[in-house]
């Protein structure tokens, strides 16, 4: 069960954009959050001598959507300092530190390496790093504490506007606890199973996908982005060829419906018509249903 909590944002600066510190609820961690072209200016604050875990993000060459790199530092601020001349990439940033003598080397290693591992297995943005960092030894305690640590610290980056390591959640529940029907999108001979979520549109491992030679010819013209898209999870693992079609391989989140729907016919779709449930009834009906019962 999710736990509500608060968040603090301190716009250092004034400015919206620029230096921002987040503080969560009944939490020792803290957040810095900025853009790249103030790291100058910035990097004398206490919070960059901490020992703490990074997130450099920026678009991705081809323009579709961002790209990450996970780092530590023992201290933060050389390291970011090495990343500002080094890599071009990046254009934001966000690191995590907790008070004096709260996080040491190992500490931040674990955390890496546990983001690291979480954000290949979500596959929702291509990682520059080139190799998976291992985990150190940590005494239980410690571990356990981490582990709480890196919940909190996971819980904080989607309000950041970053999704990168968000996995699906398990099928939710409607009324009366009883779970929400799994919807089908049917056409060109495949069928897919999903459901809507706050995260966005769920399309379940097992779902399948049409071929690429039986994407629309219009795909790639009127739909690029989407078109590369569905190239690009091919290539990460998410869509497997199987016979005469794709398999999604894993439990997968798009942003909307419609995306969902367009990566599984591999054309143009409506996904609040595509989606139906069992009765036949389109997303775009159970949502209006809904709105007149709860409203």
């Amino acid at each position: 069960m999710l736990t509500p909590f608060s968040l603090r944002i301190f716009v250092a600066d004034g400015d919206p954009d620029g230096l921002r510190l987040v503080e969560r609820s009944n939490w020792i961690g803290k957040a810095v959050v900025f853009p790249r072209s103030l790291l100058p200016k910035i990097k004398g604050r206490d919070e960059f001598n901490q020992t703490g875990v990074y997130l450099l993000l920026g678009p991705r060459e081809d323009g579709q959507g961002e790209q990450l790199y996970v780092g530590e530092g023992d201290p933060i601020g050389p390291r970011l300092d090495s990343h500002y001349a080094k890599k071009d990439f990046w254009t934001r940033a966000v690191f995590f530190v907790a008070g004096p003598g709260q996080l040491n080397k190992a500490h931040v290693q674990f955390l890496e390496s546990r983001l690291v591992q979480r954000a290949k297995a979500a596959k929702r943005v291509p990682l520059e790093n080139g190799n998976a960092p291992t985990e150190p030894s940590l005494s239980e305690a410690d571990r356990a504490d981490m582990e709480v640590f890196l919940a909190n610290l996971l819980s904080m980056l989607p309000v950041l506007g970053i999704h990168a390591f968000e996995l699906p959640d398990a099928q939710p529940l409607g009324g009366n606890n009883a779970p929400v029907s799994l919807l089908r999108c049917e056409r060109k001979g495949v069928v897919a199973t999903g459901y809507d979520t706050t995260q966005g549109f769920v399309v379940k491992a097992g779902s399948a996908a049409v071929s690429i030679e039986r994407e629309t010819p219009s795909f790639a013209v009127h739909l690029t982005p989407v078109h590369k898209m569905r190239h690009d999870i091919i290539a990460r693992g998410v869509l497997k060829p199987e016979g005469d079609h794709f398999v999604f391989a894993q439990d997968y989140t798009f942003n909307s419906p419609s995306l969902a729907a367009a990566i599984v016919i591999g054309g143009s779709a409506n996904g609040r018509i595509e989606w139906k449930d069992k009765n036949g009834r389109t997303l775009k009906d159970l949502q209006e249903l809904q709105s007149k019962v709860t409203g």
